[in-house]
């Protein structure tokens, strides 16, 4: 049966595929003999004449990134991220940027061949064309028209440490002056290598939007100061991306670098400070030696920091930079990666920019030795487009502060695929994805990024290293180590649903059925007697709390899930026997977990026999209500007791001390769903400015947690900062463009009024309020064929008009 299933599986993804994009004549390339060597930097040039008008347009697709020039001129950074054994194809208009005689298109791909959680480990290789609009070739590799010629980009050290445990390799430069004038001098000199053609790989469309690459200067000067180098550090901060090189995390080996920044610079300190708190002017600033400047750039951004920099004498100079201000100054280590881009500069003038995107509020400008200017700092953003179509303002400036941060904070995590973060991981995490697919549908107004989401978990055949069954719990990424997260694999049927209502693909939903149902295979074998999952394998993850502490043997929280997964699927595919088992496992729980105050986390087996502990967690309550095991008729007293004593206050209160308090990720995000379901919506404004302004007044986005110890940027808080307003707030309850429909809940909120906009594939809906005399006045508009309903109507409320 399961061969049966993986065959029907492997034949809908290729008929749900469509038409896959095809090159007129390019065939993938790489110097010969070295597509799985770690860490290597070629340059890719072609250099052609365009005397014939028409429009150009250049194609290319690789592994592992690239960025592509024009005569110089950045183009874009690439390619969009596909399922292993999958690569989606670029496709730009260049016509505008080409000029007359020679041309110079130029690739920097860099092959990491390592894994990682933001890339996959794939042999490495750039397939591009260059095709006029009569369908001539006028440059290609491997094929028709000017070839594209490789060198090796030495100038790239090639034995450094990785970024992170969740990225590939960090970046050092050894600069010479005009060491990209190949990219951009026609006449320029190269050593070319010797190329292989390799086979052809599977293409796959982009498929979603480009991102955004405008480039945004500081805003202030932080401080300035000297700094003390060569310090002894008895036990340096060493990260596992340095220390656990080996079968199960590619890269090299401590011992085979040839620098390590990381350590360098934890013997570096400030030795004066002075703080300057100006605002930026844009004239240049000189550094001699040991000198060292902070840029703030108002707001956390994600992109390529650059500046043209002039050497007077060899300069050795470090970008580093962080979310926040730790101290004062930019610990280049708090986030738990290499926060750092070094270069090491001959006297002359450089255009700098880094090759890998990295996310920042503040950019610390550090020269060791040297003597140098740096004019023109800036930071090209890489970030999701379109998502200015929305709008949101109310008579509360809080709320728009709030929602300016989630918007911020979603299009830094929504390009290709949804990330988890921008910054330390890049990495498509499920149950994240939950959260943010619907920020998506209010901002962008389609389901495009989502679509990509489930093609890339439909389109593999297997994923190695993962039980039979099982799915990754990031993707696309390599879990050579084996790790996965069983409770991410139900967020994945939960989002699926919700992905049906959101889009009507009937098509997608139907292609992962095999893939649903073997996943729902892999938890049989850990059902108990009394149908509840136990001792469940992997890394059982509630949310970052306590939590995490109680999860074996029987974990109810992870139970009351699967229940609400099993109902999902039932529905899905028209299996009533898995809704049925999902109700029966929701009243096994209610007996076995709730003590009559409130629900335990576990229950661990002791003499063949299950026996409760006393373990409680706010989050537990929350997925109670959530996956309806509990509700305010059946549980009132643990409702009221969860309305009026927890949330926010609680770090105050110190109320039910026993009960281990949640965190943002999700404990306060199920909090908040549960006062939207049950219309307590302004304590839910409330409570939301509580739990998430002080981190858009701090970084101008949204954390991972409730503090700032790790991401200060994660896709999923923007549910927070975009989703509730939008539903909550402004009374957007329901936008279904399947059914074309508008559902409208005006709530108790005390806000005097609230407008906004709202995107969909057949036009904007808009939605304005304001209190006049004692009613609310209000106006909703929408496109043709859609019918609007107002719900919970009161005494507040005026006519429609």
């Amino acid at each position: 049966m399961r061969c049966l299933a993986a065959l029907a599986c492997a034949v809908m993804a290729t008929a749900w595929a469509g038409s896959a994009p095809q090159f007129a004549s390019a065939k993938p390339v790489w110097p010969k003999g070295r597509e799985t060597e770690k860490n290597l930097f070629v340059g890719f040039r072609a250099v052609f004449k365009t005397n014939v008008p028409g429009r150009f347009t250049l194609r290319a697709t690789g592994a592992t990134d690239y960025r592509a020039f024009v005569n110089g001129e950045f183009l874009g950074h690439g390619p969009a991220r596909g399922p292993h054994g999958y690569f989606r194809v670029d496709e730009w208009d260049i016509t505008d940027r080409l000029r007359p005689g020679e041309n110079v298109i130029a690739f920097e791909v860099a092959g990491y061949n390592v894994n990682s959680y933001a890339l996959l480990d794939q042999p490495s290789f750039l397939e591009a064309e260059v095709v006029g609009g009569d369908g001539r070739v006028v440059a290609s590799t491997g094929g028709k028209g000017a070839p594209f010629a490789a060198t090796l980009l030495s100038q790239r050290v090639q034995k450094v440490q990785r970024y992170s445990f969740q990225r590939p390799f960090s970046e050092v430069y050894r600069l010479t002056p005009d060491c990209d004038a190949w990219r951009k001098d026609p006449s320029a000199k190269i050593a070319a290598l010797k190329l292989d053609v390799l086979p052809d790989r599977k293409l796959l469309p982009r498929g979603v939007a480009y991102p955004e690459y405008v480039r945004r200067q500081p805003a202030w000067v932080v401080a300035r100061g000297e700094v003390k180098a060569g310090i002894k550090v008895e036990h340096p901060w060493k990260d596992r991306s340095l220390t656990a090189i080996g079968p199960k995390l590619g890269g090299y080996p401590e011992a085979e670098l040839e620098t390590i920044p990381s350590l360098e610079l934890q013997g570096v300190a400030n030795s004066t400070n002075l703080p300057l708190n100006q605002s930026w002017a844009g004239g240049p600033l000189s550094f001699q030696s040991n000198s060292w400047a902070i840029l703030d750039l108002g707001c956390n951004l994600t992109g390529f920091p650059g500046a043209t920099v002039t050497c007077h004498s060899p300069t050795r100079l470090f970008l580093t930079f962080d979310e926040v201000l730790s101290g004062g100054d930019v610990d280049f280590k708090r986030l738990g990666c290499v926060n750092i881009v070094a270069f090491d500069l001959q006297p002359g003038t450089y255009e700098l920019e880094s090759f890998e995107p990295y996310t920042m509020r503040y950019l610390k400008l550090l020269v060791l030795a040297g003597d140098c200017d740096i004019r023109s700092p800036y930071l090209r953003e890489f970030a999701g487009a379109g998502v200015d179509q929305a709008h949101f303002a109310a008579s509360d400036e809080r709320l728009n502060r709030l929602f300016a941060a989630g918007r911020e904070t979603f299009r830094q995590n929504a390009l290709d695929i949804f990330m988890d973060c921008p910054s330390r991981e890049r990495a498509g995490w499920l149950c994240d994805s939950y959260f943010t697919a619907r920020v998506a549908k209010d901002l962008c107004g389609d389901t495009r990024i989502e679509h990509i989401v489930f093609e890339n978990f439909l389109l593999p055949e297997r994923f190695a290293h993962l039980p039979d069954g099982m799915l990754p719990m990031c993707y696309p990424a390599d879990h050579n180590d084996g790790v996965f997260i069983p409770n991410w694999a139900l967020w994945f049927v939960l989002q699926l649903d919700e992905y049906l209502a959101r889009s009507g693909d009937r098509a997608t939903v139907d292609a992962l059925r095999p893939r649903v149902l073997r996943l729902l295979d892999y938890f049989k074998k850990f059902r108990n007697e009394d149908g509840l999952l136990e001792k469940l394998d992997g890394w059982v993850f509630v949310e970052w709390s306590d939590s995490n502490r109680f999860v074996q043997d029987v974990n109810y929280p992870s139970n009351m899930l699967y229940a609400r997964a099993l109902e999902a699927a039932g529905k899905l595919y028209d299996m009533p026997e898995l809704v049925r088992q999902a109700e029966k496992l929701r009243d096994t729980i209610r007996y076995q977990a709730y003590d009559g105050s409130f629900f335990i986390d576990n229950a661990v087996r002791v003499n063949g026999k299950l026996q409760p502990t006393t373990n409680r967690t706010e989050v537990c309550q929350y997925f109670a209500f959530y996956f309806d095991v509990a509700g305010p008729e059946t549980h009132s007293e643990l409702w009221q007791r969860l309305l009026k004593d927890f949330g926010p206050q609680r770090k105050q209160t110190k109320a039910y001390p026993d009960v281990h308090p949640a965190n943002a990720f999700i404990g306060n995000v199920l909090r908040l769903e549960l006062l939207s379901r049950y219309g307590v919506c302004q304590q839910l404004l409330d409570e939301s400015l509580a739990y998430q302004l002080y981190m858009a007044d701090r970084t101008g986005t949204l954390w991972e947690n409730d503090g700032a110890y790790a991401s200060c940027d994660h896709g999923f808080a923007s549910h927070g900062g975009v989703h509730l307003l939008f539903r909550d707030v402004l009374g957007l309850k329901d936008v279904d463009t399947v059914n074309k429909s508008v559902q409208v809940r005006f709530t108790d909120s005390q806000l005097d009024w609230c407008e906004g906009r709202m995107p969909t594939p057949d036009g904007p809906i808009q939605l304005r309020w304001r209190k006049e005399g004692g009613k609310r006045v209000y106006q909703v508009t929408a496109p043709a064929r859609y019918s609007i309903k107002v719900i919970n109507r009161s005494a507040l409320q005026a006519e429609q008009h």
